[in-house]
C-alpha cells in the first residue's frame, strides 16, 4: 500500500488561495425553492454588475431618444411653424414612453431582462421561486422614479442654487441618494424596487437547448431509448414554459436525489407508471424532450402555455 505523500506548506498555501478566490462568489450563492419543491442553486448579481447593466440600458435609451427626437424634428420641419406643436407633443410622448416603459417592456418578455442585463448574463426573477408577475415588474420599475430620476433632477436643477433653495436641493439629493445606493448596503444587493416587488437579479448565462439537455444522442441515453417513452397529449400538456425551465435546471445542475424527487412528482402528476428498469434520469430526459416539442408546436399555432396553472 503506497504511503500518502506528506502535505507541504506550499500545498496548504495553494488550498488557501483557491478558497479565498472562491469566497467572493459563494457570498452571492442562494438556494431557490421552486413551487414544485426543487432546490436550485443561483448566483445573485453583484452591485457592480447591476450598475453596469443599468449604464448600458441608459446608453441605449439615450441613443434611442437622440435618433427618435431627431426624426420627429426632421418630420416636423416639413410642416413649418404649424408642425411645432405636434412635434412637441410627439416628443413628449416618446420621452415619457422611453423613460417609463423601456425596462417594463423588456422585463415582461420571455427573457425577463433588458438588453443591458442580457449583455452581462443577468435576469430578473421572483424571490419566492414562482413566475415573475406583471405586478412585480411594474412595481420594481415605477419605484425607479424615486431611486434614479429624482436624484438626477436634484443634481441637475437644484444643487448650486443660492440660499435656502440650494440647501433644500442638497438635502433632497442626499435623501434620494439613499435609495440610489440601497443595493450597496444589503446582503442580496436588492434595490428598493426589488424589496417592494419581491424580486432579485440573478445570473442567467445563455444556455443552448441542444442534445445534451434533451437526451437525444447522449451517451447515457441513446435516441432509440428516448423514443421508447411515448407520452399522451394530456401528459405533455400538463406543464408549461415555466416548468420546462425548471426541469432544464434540474437536469443540468441538481443532485441525483433531487432528480429522483422531481421524477416522482411528475410521474404522479401525469399518471405515469414506471416500467421495470426505468431510471429517473432517463424518464426526466424523455419527458423534457417531449414537453419541449409539445410547447414549440403550440407556439407555432400561437398558443403560449406559461405554466401548469395556465389553461392555454
Amino acid at each position: 500500500m503506497t504511503a500518502a505523500r506528506p502535505r507541504s506548506p506550499a500545498d496548504a498555501k495553494d488550498r488557501s488561495v483557491r478558497a479565498a478566490a472562491g469566497q467572493p462568489l459563494r457570498r452571492y450563492e442562494r438556494d431557490l425553492v421552486t413551487p414544485e419543491g426543487t432546490v436550485l442553486k443561483l448566483r445573485l448579481a453583484t452591485a457592480s454588475e447591476r450598475a453596469g447593466a443599468v449604464l448600458i440600458d441608459f446608453l441605449i435609451i439615450f441613443l434611442a431618444l437622440f435618433v427618435g427626437l431627431a426624426a420627429i424634428g426632421y418630420a416636423a420641419a416639413g410642416f413649418g411653424f404649424e408642425g411645432l406643436n405636434l412635434a412637441l407633443a410627439l416628443a413628449s410622448v416618446f420621452v415619457f414612453a422611453m423613460r417609463n416603459f423601456y425596462f417594463i417592456a423588456f422585463e415582461l418578455g420571455r427573457r425577463s431582462a433588458t438588453p443591458g442585463k442580457r449583455v452581462l448574463g443577468l435576469r430578473v426573477a421572483a424571490r419566492n421561486g414562482g413566475r415573475l408577475s406583471a405586478n412585480a415588474v411594474f412595481a420594481r420599475n415605477f419605484l425607479r422614479e424615486v431611486e434614479v430620476y429624482l436624484p438626477l433632477q436634484f443634481l441637475v436643477f437644484g444643487v448650486g442654487g443660492d440660499g435656502v433653495n440650494g440647501w433644500i436641493a442638497l438635502l433632497g439629493l442626499l435623501w434620494s441618494g439613499l435609495f440610489l445606493f440601497f443595493p450597496v448596503f444589503n446582503r442580496d444587493k436588492l434595490r428598493a424596487g426589488d424589496l417592494l416587488a419581491g424580486t432579485w437579479v440573478i445570473h442567467a448565462p445563455k444556455i443552448r437547448l441542444d442534445k445534451d439537455v434533451s437526451g437525444n444522442g447522449r451517451a447515457g441515453m441513446p435516441e432509440s431509448a428516448a423514443n421508447a417513452y411515448v407520452f399522451t397529449p394530456a401528459q405533455v400538456g400538463t406543464y408549461g414554459i415555466h416548468e420546462l425551465h425548471v426541469l432544464e435546471d434540474v437536469l443540468r445542475k441538481s443532485a441525483p436525489e433531487v432528480r429522483s424527487s422531481v421524477a416522482e412528482r411528475i410521474r404522479k402528476k401525469i399518471g405515469w407508471q414506471a416500467a421495470p428498469g426505468e431510471t429517473d434520469l432517463a424518464f426526466l430526459e424523455a419527458y423534457y424532450a417531449a414537453l419541449r416539442r409539445h410547447l414549440e408546436q403550440k407556439l407555432l399555432l400561437g398558443t403560449r402555455k406559461i405554466d401548469k396553472f395556465d389553461a392555454g
